[in-house]
């Protein structure tokens, strides 16, 4: 009887210790097949849907590069809508007071996300469609997670974090050790050299404008803009041709995609990105990815979302724009190492969400005070 008793007890200890054993390898199995036949689903609707429309910035990466990859991988077409962000904006905002809903996805940048697209609860919760094993993994990401900016880390993913550019200068008139700390830029020999954006104009010129206010303080910004009589123009054709004529051969808004031509012809150019006194900005350009509400085509939109912050799909942006991902596994081979942060040094965030809610706008009014005082 006992002897009966201990082996039924030793069997039993058997088996539950086999299951326990098979538990997790039945759960792992599991997972597996569960993501891949969500996504075989999703792809099955996504082709009947019969496109994704999605909305951004002028973009010759997106319309040459971008849609016709994950149009010939995912057999899905692409309608993309080009326009500036304000633009955009009052098409969307006029659509939907008549209740129609045209667009997916708006790859947008900061001002406009949290200003405007999140505030006006125009977006779902991008989170929850994101499932592709190496979207999700957070070893992928140099956030230990993927990048949630908004309150409540679910609309706004951010998948770009790069060194933003400080100024140009052109090489043949000026040289690069001339400008090491801010108050170089400050020398009586540059009054009248330096061009610039606007900053009463907003855009690209306020945001600077903005950027050396809070990092160099309300005295530099007298200094430079009004002291140093800067040279405003609201082209920037206009500037990239004035600083590779050496005729204002420092430029503090030149962009490098329109000094790449100029370069190739055998314009010096030499692009800052700190001073001594002045560390680097992140940006988070070229954009933030968002799902609208409403979406017209859910399915597509999930294909699209998934694929675009793929590492094959942001290694494409990388080496386009010169910006650096935030993924773990991108190539960064390409890439100016000023672009790269540096886990060491502290910056300052352009795309910080309460910056771009509150702190560039009063920022903004008080540089425009300076600039339109006696």
């Amino acid at each position: 009887m006992q002897t009966g008793i201990t082996l039924r007890l030793f069997w039993s200890a058997i088996i539950t210790t086999i299951l326990l054993q098979a538990t997790p390898l039945v759960g792992a199995a599991e997972s597996k097949p569960g993501w891949e036949a969500e996504w075989k689903r999703t792809l099955e609707s996504a082709k009947k849907e019969g496109t994704v429309v999605v909305t951004g910035s002028p973009d010759p990466v997106m319309r040459n590069e971008i849609v016709p990859k994950f149009t010939a991988r995912f057999g899905i077409p692409v309608q993309y809508i080009a326009g500036g962000a304000s633009q955009i904006v009052a098409r969307l905002s006029t659509e939907r007071n008549a209740k129609l809903y045209s667009t997916d996805i708006f790859m947008a940048g900061m001002n406009t996300v949290a200003n405007i697209l999140y505030p006006n609860k125009m977006l779902d919760p991008l989170k929850p469609i994101l499932i592709l094993p190496e979207v999700v993994e957070p070893s992928k990401w140099r956030k230990g997670k993927l990048w949630f900016q908004d309150p409540e880390e679910r609309y706004v993913l951010r998948v770009f974090s790069s060194i933003a550019s400080l100024f140009h200068i052109n090489r043949d008139h000026v040289k690069p050790g001339e400008l090491r700390a801010s108050k170089d830029l400050l020398n009586p020999k540059w009054r009248g050299k330096i061009s610039a954006e606007d900053p009463i104009l907003g855009g690209g010129g306020a945001n600077k404008a903005a950027r050396f206010y809070v990092q160099l303080g309300e005295e530099f910004v007298r200094k430079l803009y009004k002291e140093q009589k800067l040279v405003f123009s609201r082209e920037r054709r206009q500037m990239a041709d004035w600083v590779a004529r050496g005729t204002y051969p420092i430029c503090l808004d030149c962009r490098d995609d329109d000094l790449k031509s100029l370069q190739q012809e055998g314009f010096n150019f030499f692009e800052f990105f700190e001073l001594t006194d002045m560390p680097g900005t992140l940006t988070s350009a070229p954009w933030l990815l968002t799902l609208l509400n409403q979406a017209p085509h859910p399915n597509a939109a999930r294909v699209f979302a998934n694929w675009i912050v793929s590492k094959e799909a942001l290694e494409i942006y990388s080496r386009a724009f010169g910006y650096a991902t935030l993924r773990t596994d991108a190539d960064e081979s390409f890439l100016k190492s000023e672009t790269i942060p540096r886990p060491e040094v502290k910056y300052f965030d352009d795309a910080d969400w309460q910056w771009a809610v509150t702190g560039r706008a009063e920022t903004r009014k008080r540089v425009e005070n300076i600039l339109k005082a006696p």
